[in-house]
């Protein structure tokens, strides 16, 4: 069986939209800064302070533009509502996931008392499933679809942490994300 080599882009200013897309996709010119700052104009483009970005223009992209980002790809970021266990989760059609969790703001070695947000990619690569947080110095192995569910459920715990499926369009309408028994009837 053939190993790909595994991309992890490392966290630059507040970007870490761009590296969790770039992460998903193991594709370091997957999409820009300047395509997400695009993306943010076309959202709001008659806001003279854009809404989903940072004010200072650095970065900190909400999941407006990481969904607007994704369609590009003909893929869906699925807001995974946590009243459910991640054991409803149909992996064999998901491409990765996307984590929105809080982050402490530091100026070097000194934590401020801002609380951020951050992106996290997961992505299973040759077998196993990565966390591919830019924050990290390597890529952390979760291992298989158990330990992904397991930690999945870990992440999950937390009232202040956001999960999206990230999957094709065709698998979001159809609802093939999730396991045949979990499906709404439509």
């Amino acid at each position: 069986m053939e190993h790909l080599p595994m991309y992890h882009e490392k966290q630059i200013k507040e970007l870490c939209a761009l590296h969790a897309l770039n992460n998903l996709f193991q594709d370091k010119e997957c999409y820009s800064k300047m395509q997400l700052d695009e993306i943010c104009r076309q959202l709001a483009p008659n806001d003279y302070i854009n809404p989903h970005r940072s004010i200072l223009g650095l970065g900190n992209y909400d999941i407006n533009v990481i969904i607007t980002a994704l369609h590009t790809k003909d893929c869906e970021a699925v807001w995974f509502d946590k009243r459910r266990d991640p054991s409803c989760l149909d992996t064999a059609n998901i491409i990765g996931f996307i984590l929105n969790v809080p982050s402490t703001y530091k100026l070097g070695v000194l934590k401020l008392p801002l609380q951020r947000r951050h992106w996290i990619c997961v992505k299973k690569i040759n077998n196993y499933y990565w966390n591919l947080d830019s924050k990290l110095d390597a890529p952390q192995q979760i291992g298989g679809e158990i330990h992904l569910i397991e930690y999945l459920r870990d992440q999950l715990q937390s009232n202040d942490k956001e999960l999206f499926v990230i999957c094709s369009s065709k698998a979001e309408k159809d609802q093939s994300w999730l396991l045949p028994e979990h499906r709404f009837s439509q």
